[in-house]
Order: structure tokens, then C-alpha cells, then sequence
């Protein structure tokens, strides 16, 4: 599913119309996007957790050269999965 495509299922669901529905949905994107940019967990009961996690500098090859190269740290998104999410899955 595409965004768009989520805004249009939002809008029918909604009774919204297609241009608010896509705003609410960049406006919730935007929303988590600075929530974890400030450190934060943002916590969506029933769907689950989306969390910033610290990769540490690491040691790696370059498989052109064979060369030893070093991975800088990032911060890199993390999502863990509510029950109801997994539930919903396997169900």
C-alpha cells in the first residue's frame, strides 16, 4: 500500500475528504518523524512502538576491494509490533 493509497482508504473511512485525509496522514508521519528525532517512543496502543535504536561504529569490507572500511554510527528506526498487530497477522 502506498501512501496515497492510505490517505484514500482513510478519507473513505473517515467521511473525510481526500485532500484532508492525505494532510492527516502526512501530519501523523510528520508527527512520529520529530517525535523520534527528539529521542521520544512513540507508543500506538494496539499497533505497537516505533523507537529510535544507536548503532555503534563498526568494522566492514568493501566487497569491491576487499578493503577494511569503517561504518559510522547512526541512529537507526526500530518498530516493534504491538500483540494485537501480531494477532491480527496470524490470525
Amino acid at each position: 500500500m502506498k501512501k496515497a493509497e492510505l490517505a484514500a482508504q482513510v478519507a473513505e473511512t473517515t467521511d473525510l475528504s481526500a485532500k484532508d485525509a492525505a494532510k492527516a496522514v502526512d501530519a501523523t508521519f510528520a508527527a512520529i518523524v520529530k517525535a523520534m528525532q527528539d529521542g521520544d517512543e512513540v507508543r500506538i496502543t494496539n499497533f505497537g512502538v516505533f523507537a529510535v535504536s544507536e548503532r555503534p561504529e563498526s568494522q566492514g569490507r568493501d566487497p569491491r576491494s576487499g578493503a577494511a572500511i569503517t561504518i559510522k554510527a547512526a541512529k537507526v528506526p526500530k518498530f516493534r509490533p504491538g500483540k494485537p498487530l501480531k494477532d491480527a497477522l496470524n490470525a
